[in-house]
Parts: structure tokens; C-alpha cells; sequence
């Protein structure tokens, strides 16, 4: 046994448990009303919001991002490309790479969810007083920082 570390694990207790299961609720929560409202899947959607913040990323850069899975990534961006909502341009130097824009109706349906998301953030976080609100968001980055301290993760 290392010193100060508990040998037993109570699921309920363990912090990387409850954080996964307060993301994937959150993110089944959102990911219906983008389903309903917008055809589209929480995985588009955030292929869509990274490029509506940073245009012109390559795949590997979202996936880098988002710290989704590139398989992930690269299913999101081939549906958002046959549904329209996403170009590719390849790039000069480099065939295999390329350049991902949001198309006009890709702009058009992320300037739609934008408010929505927004809405849904604030109906989340009104379970905290604002101080608590910028305790959490320090802590969060904190907590990413100790993950992964040379990735900026936001």
C-alpha cells in the first residue's frame, strides 16, 4: 500500500467516475435537444462550435481540442460534409491534410444552437452562486492543467 492512498474504491467517491458520469449526463442532456431540434449529434455539434470559434482547423487540431477520439472526429466531420454543413480544403503543401470551414448552412444552424447552448449552460449553472460558479471553473482548469499540462484544454 503507498502511504495515504486508500486500497479500496467506493465508485461514488472516486472523482474520475463521478466527473464521467456528470459529463455524460450533461452531455446526453444537451445532445437531445441538438438531436431534436437540429439533426444533429453532440459530436457534430462540437466539430461545428470549434470551427465557429477557429475556422481552418485540420481534424487531428479538433480532435486535439475537443480531446475526442480522431475516429470520432473524423465520422463527425465526413457527416457534416455530406449533410453540407462542413467544407474541406486541402492543403497546398500536403494532400492528406486539409482545412475544415463551416459552410453557409453550417454558420446558419451554429448561430442557431449558440443561444441554446448558452441557455442550457445557464439553467445548469444557476445551481451555483456566482462566486461558486468562478471557484468551480478555477478548479476545473486546475484539475485540466494536472491531466494534461502541456495541452491546453480550453
Amino acid at each position: 500500500m503507498t502511504a495515504g492512498i486508500e486500497t479500496d474504491l467506493k465508485l461514488q467517491d472516486y472523482l474520475p467516475y463521478r466527473l464521467s458520469v456528470l459529463s455524460n449526463a450533461v452531455s446526453r442532456g444537451v445532445a437531445e435537444r441538438y438531436q431534436r431540434d437540429f439533426n444533429i449529434s453532440v459530436w457534430q455539434w462540437r466539430v461545428m462550435a470549434v470551427l465557429g470559434e477557429k475556422p481552418g482547423l485540420s481534424a487531428s487540431q479538433i480532435a486535439e481540442h475537443t480531446q475526442m477520439d480522431k475516429v470520432a472526429v473524423s465520422r463527425a466531420v465526413s457527416s457534416l460534409i455530406e449533410t453540407g454543413r462542413l467544407r474541406r480544403n486541402a492543403v497546398q503543401d500536403d494532400g492528406r491534410r486539409s482545412h475544415l470551414f463551416l459552410t453557409a448552412e453550417g454558420r446558419e444552424i451554429y448561430d442557431r444552437i449558440v443561444p441554446v447552448a448558452r441557455a442550457f449552460e445557464a439553467d445548469l449553472t444557476q445551481a451555483l452562486a456566482p462566486d461558486e460558479l468562478e471557484v468551480f471553473l478555477g478548479l476545473l482548469d486546475r484539475l485540466a492543467k494536472q491531466v494534461s499540462p502541456d495541452a491546453a484544454l480550453w
